[in-house]
Order: structure tokens, then C-alpha cells, then sequence
């Protein structure tokens, strides 16, 4: 379990700075369906992405902790988490977007659940490890 949730950390840390990259660089370009969304959107998701880009070093940081600290992953998630719920809000105010976004929905909705389960996987190993030896006298 320690091991799956170091790899989920670290591959949500790459992915997003990856996203937050790749918005940064094409702007509008970056999100299917968006088309033309003129120069203020465009500046938003330039902006956007840079922010994503910080989440994604969050990510990389608490992967790289030993252990995993669970508050960092707890807290990390629950913004993925409310990302999700925005996208949803979005369904129910604008209705369907493009289906990449219907996708992105539900990996935001569908993995802090493992991640919450996984988030005090290490600590609970290194725990455990610390009480298997034995006390110097």
C-alpha cells in the first residue's frame, strides 16, 4: 500500500506540472472544445496553468517525504477533490462539456477515494516498523 501510494503521488505531481505546462505554453489551445475564447480566457488558463503547475510540485514534494506525510496527501487530494465537484456544479449550471471533460470529471471524483484509503499507508509502515524492534537497554 505504501509503495502504490508514493507512485499515485508521484504521478499526480508529474501529470500536473505536465498540464500546467502545457496550458502555460498554448493557452486556449490546451483545452479541447474551448475554440475561440479570446484573449481573457486565454489569460486565465495561462494563469491557471502556472497554479497547476505549483499543485503538481505539492504533489513531488510530499512524494518525496519519507514517509508520505498523509496530512500533505489528505490536503492535496481534497483540492483535487473539489475540482471535481466544480466540474460538476459546471454540468448542472452550463450542462455537458466536451467529453475530455466528462473524463477528467471522473478521475477527479473517482481516485481521492483510493487516495484518502492510501494516504496514511506509509506512515502506518513506518510505524509498524519502528515497533517491530526491539528497545536497546
Amino acid at each position: 500500500m505504501a509503495r502504490v501510494l508514493r507512485a499515485l503521488a508521484h504521478v499526480m505531481g508529474w501529470a500536473c506540472v505536465a498540464i500546467g505546462l502545457f496550458h502555460v505554453a498554448l493557452g486556449n489551445a490546451a483545452t479541447p472544445g474551448i475554440g475561440a475564447a479570446g484573449a481573457t480566457v486565454d489569460s486565465w488558463g495561462r494563469f491557471m496553468g502556472s497554479a497547476f503547475v505549483g499543485y503538481g510540485l505539492a504533489w513531488l514534494w510530499t512524494a518525496r517525504q519519507r514517509p508520505v506525510p498523509a496530512r500533505a496527501v489528505r490536503w492535496l487530494t481534497a483540492v483535487f477533490l473539489l475540482g471535481g465537484v466544480g466540474r460538476l456544479l459546471s454540468l448542472a449550471v452550463h450542462g455537458r462539456p466536451h467529453g475530455f471533460q466528462i473524463a477528467l470529471t471522473v478521475i477527479e471524483l473517482g481516485l481521492p477515494p483510493v487516495l484518502f484509503l492510501l494516504a496514511g499507508a506509509e506512515e502506518r509502515a513506518a510505524r509498524t516498523a519502528r515497533e517491530a524492534v526491539p528497545a536497546e537497554r
